[in-house]
């Protein structure tokens, strides 16, 4: 068992930190309200493994692959959202969920381009009992008409043509999710297409994309309801020398047709500083959504932990006060370890990262280096590593009703015990 905190060490300990934070110019009261007011998109597909409820039998395709067979994972809409709900009582805060449109609960099978509102309608009763908001994605892999590693950049116009249809399905039902909910819905898309080995044209596959997506965003939808996203990559399984959507296309994209460009932190080269984009895009874009992810060696979508790219991208949007027009969400899938465990340790690591942020002195940094002092910028950077930032982490969970520290853990293995291993 992991051992808890006694409510008076954690007061004690947080008047303490409190104190510290204050003779730098910092009040951890305000920060931890701001943090409270920050809902990651939470991602359904860590529970079943991007397997989805549209094929039972399907089998992952389109460059993604999940490793590992631990025991437990969601079989059935109602399992996963069980399973959420445990997830949600363990992280600080109040958070949204991202579906997948192969997460259709429904007891007739759907064609894709044939989705509609009610195939989603439990998701959305369920959410709005336990008042969490939903996020949207239109499902562009593990289909037939995927098979060959292209969707909307397709050169049958009949397929192109059925993907653009469940890109307008997909808009549709996110737009109806958030008139529910009152929240708008983020209607996110990944498409798969690319090259395994050298392309002879990069051209005709980017201009057929383009045309696809202009007629899936044809109409416009209220923005208070939803508001489409577009995310890059630079490879994957099958796309090693090619992608169709490279952050080059989906950025000029976005900045022409006003969308949400999606920055996927497992997208890009390993030494590539994701962090240093947002101040980049947000000069000429709206908003961004993360999707953040850790990748190792190659975009392998491991779970999220406290490191140094996840701090740097917290500290961008915070120093550039930019917190209302970055939406957070996770992406990665790992079958190796607890499902439920891996979504708790992703979600905490990144609003670890948040807070860790929040309780900076920015301002006193930025004076430093407006005044030339880049001494001191540096020196003081290292030793705010050094403050009682675990303190202050320790008092929101309190103050929020969660496990305290790593007693999280022991819900955890007790939902194993009586749920997980009987599946």
């Amino acid at each position: 068992m992991i051992p808890k905190l006694e409510t008076q060490t954690i007061e004690r300990d947080y008047a303490a930190a409190k104190e510290i934070y204050a003779a730098y110019g910092v009040d951890t009261d305000a920060a931890l309200q701001k943090l409270s007011r920050i809902h990651l998109s939470l991602h359904c597909w860590q529970g079943d493994d991007v397997g989805g409820f549209e094929n039972p039998d399907g089998e992952l395709s389109g460059g993604l692959a999940a490793t590992g067979n631990y025991p437990g994972k969601a079989r059935t809409p109602d399992e996963l959202r069980m399973d959420l709900k445990k997830v949600f009582s363990l992280i600080p805060g109040k958070h949204r969920l991202s579906l997948h449109a192969i997460y259709v609960d429904y007891p007739e099978p759907v064609e894709r381009n044939a989705l509609e509102t009610k195939h989603f309608q439990r998701w959305i009763d369920w959410a709005i009992q336990e008042g969490i908001a939903l996020d949207f994605n239109g499902t562009f892999f593990s289909h037939p008409l995927a098979a060959d590693g292209y969707t909307l950049a397709h050169p049958d116009p009949g397929i192109r043509r059925f993907w653009v249809e469940h890109g307008i399905a997909s808009r549709h039902i996110a737009a109806d999710m958030g008139r529910a909910q009152g929240s708008p819905c983020i209607n996110n898309t990944w498409i798969p297409d690319g090259e395994k080995d050298l392309p002879a044209d990069r051209w005709a596959p980017r201009q057929r994309l383009v045309e696809s997506l202009d007629a899936m965003y044809a109409e416009e939808l209220p923005a208070e309801l939803t508001r489409d996203a577009i995310e890059s990559k630079l490879f994957g399984i099958g796309s090693e020398s090619y992608v169709v959507g490279s952050l080059e296309f989906y950025l000029s994209y976005a900045v022409s047709r006003k969308k949400i460009l999606t920055l996927d932190m497992g997208h890009f080269h390993p030494t590539e500083e994701v962090s240093d984009k947002i101040s980049s895009v947000l000069t000429f874009i709206d908003e961004v959504l993360f999707h953040v992810s850790r990748g190792v060696r190659w975009d392998s979508d491991h779970v999220v932990t406290l490191s140094d790219p996840v701090r740097a991208v917290a500290e961008e949007a915070v120093r550039g006060n930019v917190l209302d027009r970055v939406h957070f969400g996770l992406d990665y899938f790992d079958a190796s370890i607890n499902r439920i465990a891996a979504w708790v340790i992703g979600a905490r690591s990144l609003l670890k990262a948040l807070l860790i942020a929040l309780v900076e002195p920015t301002q006193l940094l930025k004076e430093m280096e407006l005044n030339g002092d880049r001494t001191g910028r540096l020196a003081l950077m290292e030793e705010l590593k050094m403050l009682p930032f675990a303190a202050v982490w320790n008092r929101y969970c309190e103050m929020q009703g969660v496990p305290v520290g790593a007693a999280w853990l022991n819900e955890v293995r007790a939902y194993e015990r009586s749920i997980l291993s009987e599946r």
